[in-house]
């Protein structure tokens, strides 16, 4: 069962987080169900669904039951987001829709099908983590933190475009492979590396919100990214 959840969940997180631009988003908020890159994000995790589930046709009753769901609970958030709170929405949403596929994995658990018997369940556990461990966790620290605006706490400082999220998704990355490799004195380096580098920035802005902000988003990130790394290693000894 394990090897097919991770197969389900690399497609959602795929389909929602790597594959469906804020611009998609913005539209479906606006024009909800005649938004047509709300179909058009229905049929792109439909597609990585048959992908990931290698277009086996005892599968259709599923992918077709998640892509409906999937699609009711995307257009029920899009009449939501001007009375629920973004990171309240945010999470209830993402939790419909995991639950929905551990109801899938679970109906298939109990009528297998030949495609449990898979031998990559090593390099897909890989995919999620790093998946989970880049795009994923990026829009979940900005979820968590969108509280505070950025904008009003570092002024006028004039920074590379989205530097601060590829900072992040790197960090994170390397944080996942020491863990998973076991090089834990790997973490102690790149949190002192990084510490050495912002020291600078923060004792010249003499600003305790913005030293604050960037405290707090860097220990969601190593958090998330050690949950993460230390998931993959429990997970990989169950299915090995």
């Amino acid at each position: 069962m394990i090897p097919f959840i991770i197969q389900l969940l690399i497609a959602h997180f795929i389909g929602d987080f790597v594959l469906q631009p804020t611009k998609w988003i913005q539209d479906r908020n606006i024009k909800k169900i005649k938004s047509g890159y709300l179909y058009l994000h229905i049929l792109v995790h439909s597609v990585l669904l048959l992908i990931v589930l290698k277009f086996n046709q005892s599968y259709f009753p599923g992918i077709v039951f998640i892509a409906i769901t999937h699609y009711l609970i995307d257009l029920s958030k899009s009449y939501l987001t001007k009375t629920v709170n973004t990171r309240k929405l945010f999470f209830l949403d993402q939790s419909a829709h995991l639950a929905i596929l551990l109801l899938v994995a679970n109906y298939y658990f109990r009528h297998p099908i030949e495609l449990f018997e898979i031998n990559d369940n090593n390099v897909l556990l890989l995919i999620l983590g790093l998946v989970l461990t880049g795009p994923v966790a990026s829009i979940v620290i900005g979820i968590l933190t969108s509280k505070w605006d950025l904008n009003t706490i570092k002024g006028n400082d004039q920074t590379l475009t989205d530097a601060g999220k590829y900072i992040g998704i790197l960090e994170r990355l390397f944080v996942f492979l020491f863990i998973i490799s076991g090089h834990w004195d790997g973490i102690g380096f790149l949190l002192t590396a990084k510490s050495v580098f912002r020291f600078g920035d923060l004792s010249n802005a003499n600003d305790r919100k913005l030293t604050e902000y960037i405290l707090i988003g860097t220990l969601l990130s190593f958090a998330i990214a050690s949950l993460i790394g230390l998931s993959y290693n429990y997970v990989h000894q169950i299915i090995n």
